[in-house]
């Protein structure tokens, strides 16, 4: 979206209350975008919450002013807790639906069923809270939250043969610039494809647990992979109109460790 006041390109724009505009932090004050409803504006603070209340749905305004974090400090409010307790469940469920639907699987004991279930699971949660851990680290407000559409997605994998993996998601507040949004962003990503690396380095070592470490390697690559892609609400976008370069290394190596594994 663009600031309705210079047109600059912003990830999470600041709403004004008083118009019902959309500006980056430089232009989100009333007195800064020259705003139409200046004299509301100016009006004495318990008549401006009479009148907004009148005209807004609390709703509209939840993301006008982000509760400030203490930098480096990483916060779980009771709410997010919840919210990652349903998603590792869902996770957890799709991970021993697949030995009873992938002939892999099948062959495979017990035990190896729970540690894949377990390394899939951690995958995509250390995903996630990298995320959440860089952009808490920069002083804005980071959690957890699951998504209907994902969830019930998810749900209905568990007892399909086809999978979709996607509960929900970190969400991110505050002004961040392009250059915050990136960082955080190639977080998630990095996070599969060092653990991609680790286990298939581990997978060499161990024969005993080599296919089940095989596997949850290559999905770590896989995920990756798909989160790099430079489209729409994936994290590849925000990297690549963060940095070029820097999108181009987690994509080529992402590329290979996923060709690898799979051919």
């Amino acid at each position: 979206m663009k600031c309705q006041k210079c047109a600059k390109e912003i990830f999470l724009p600041f709403r004004c209350p008083y118009c019902g505009g959309y500006f980056c932090s430089e232009h989100r004050l009333p007195e800064n975008h020259d705003c139409p409803q200046m004299e509301l504006a100016r009006a004495p603070r318990k008549e401006t919450r009479s009148t907004i209340a009148e005209t807004q749905k609390p709703y509209e305004r939840t993301f006008i002013h982000t509760p400030s974090r203490p930098r480096g400090k990483i916060i779980f409010s009771e709410k997010e807790v919840k919210h990652l307790t349903v998603g590792a469940l869902l996770v957890v469920g799709i991970g021993f639906s697949l030995g009873l639907f992938s002939s892999t699987f099948w062959q495979m004991s017990s035990v190896k069923l729970v540690l894949f279930t377990i390394m899939l699971t951690a995958s995509f949660f250390i995903h996630e809270m990298a995320h959440k851990v860089v952009a808490q680290r920069n002083g804005f407000w980071a959690e957890f939250r699951l998504m209907f559409t994902g969830a019930i997605l998810t749900l209905l994998s568990i007892i399909s043969p086809f999978k979709i993996i996607s509960p929900g998601a970190v969400m991110v507040a505050g002004p961040v610039d392009r250059e915050n949004m990136g960082k955080i962003s190639i977080a998630g990503p990095s996070t599969n494809i060092v653990l991609a690396v680790i286990l298939l380095t581990a997978a060499s070592l161990q024969a005993e647990y080599q296919d089940v470490l095989m596997i949850c390697a290559a999905l770590n690559a896989w995920i990756a992979l798909f989160n790099l892609i430079p489209f729409g609400m994936l994290d590849g976008f925000k990297i690549f109109l963060w940095n070029k370069a820097t999108w181009a290394l987690a994509f080529t190596a992402s590329l290979v460790l996923t060709i690898y594994m799979f051919f």
